[in-house]
């Protein structure tokens, strides 16, 4: 597939739903001004947030709230005024909205999981997955150990993607890279995904949609779709539903020169994304 300029040749792409995970607002790997172009080019009837949106626990430890995450989160206020379903279902770095489970904010609404119904039928469990990481909900020591060591993995995918822009080559994710080159974290996602699978086979769900753990796919699991937003600290990736009921797993990434939106080539992937998948 070759790269589209969203800007040049498609303003606006007009879906039916779209599923947007871990943007983890707070954190300096945040990448926010890539997510504002990404929804300056998408309008959707339903917008899903999946999950760590707000990062709580990097926010405890330091404080860090630039005007971007603002721009943000204004961008989508402003589209639930103007008629778009924002439904928000808190993950574990922002668990303190899980306290207000039906509740509406300037027109979104919590959730604690979701039901949804694609335009084909197919029922999707929509949930964030955390509490299916053993790690996150039996030792909390250890996972606060782990997110410390993620920072320095983003840190370093930082400096590395910055060297590259101005050698003039793609992005590339360190940070995804080291993750699988870890035999533990390679099987660890693979166990998560069959557990999140046989939870939306335990709610009668045809498909499953989730984020957390940070690996964007789309793939069936023993006749269950499986579907992982991903993540905008590394992939930048986003799940969108078509009219017809077709899920697309769609990236954004920096263009030399500004933030231009695209639909990448397999080779600008990374590496935690084989290629453009569409289900």
């Amino acid at each position: 597939m070759a790269a589209v300029s969203g800007s040049q040749q498609n303003p606006v792409r007009k879906l039916r739903t779209l599923f947007i995970s871990d943007v983890h607002l707070g954190s300096k790997a945040a990448k926010t001004d890539y997510l504002l172009d990404f929804l300056r080019h998408h309008e959707a009837e339903t917008i899903i947030l999946v999950g760590d949106i707000v990062d709580g626990w990097r926010l405890k430890r330091s404080w860090n709230w630039p005007q971007s995450c603002n721009d943000v989160v204004q961008k989508l206020l402003r589209k639930a005024r103007k008629g778009s379903r924002i439904i928000y279902i808190p993950g574990n770095h922002d668990e303190f909205m899980r306290d207000f489970p039906g509740v509406h904010f300037g027109g979104i609404e919590v959730a604690a999981r979701h039901m949804h119904e694609g335009a084909d039928g197919r029922n999707y469990l929509v949930l964030h997955g955390d509490e299916f990481d053993v790690v996150v909900r039996n030792a909390r020591v250890l996972a606060y150990l782990g997110d410390w060591a993620y920072d320095m993995a983003i840190a370093i995918n930082i400096g590395l993607a910055a060297v590259r822009r101005r050698l003039g080559m793609p992005y590339w994710s360190f940070s995804s890279w080291a993750k699988l080159q870890v035999k533990h974290a390679v099987n660890f996602i693979g166990e998560f995904q069959k557990v999140v699978a046989e939870e939306a086979r335990r709610h009668h769900a045809q498909g499953v949609i989730c984020g957390h753990i940070h690996h964007a796919v789309i793939e069936d699991i023993d006749e269950i779709r499986y579907i992982n937003t991903g993540d905008w600290v590394e992939s930048c990736t986003a799940i969108a539903e078509h009219f017809d009921g077709t899920m697309e797993l769609i990236t954004w990434h920096s263009l030399q020169g500004g933030v231009t939106a695209s639909e990448t080539t397999v080779e600008e992937l990374p590496v935690t994304l084989a290629a453009p998948q569409a289900a």
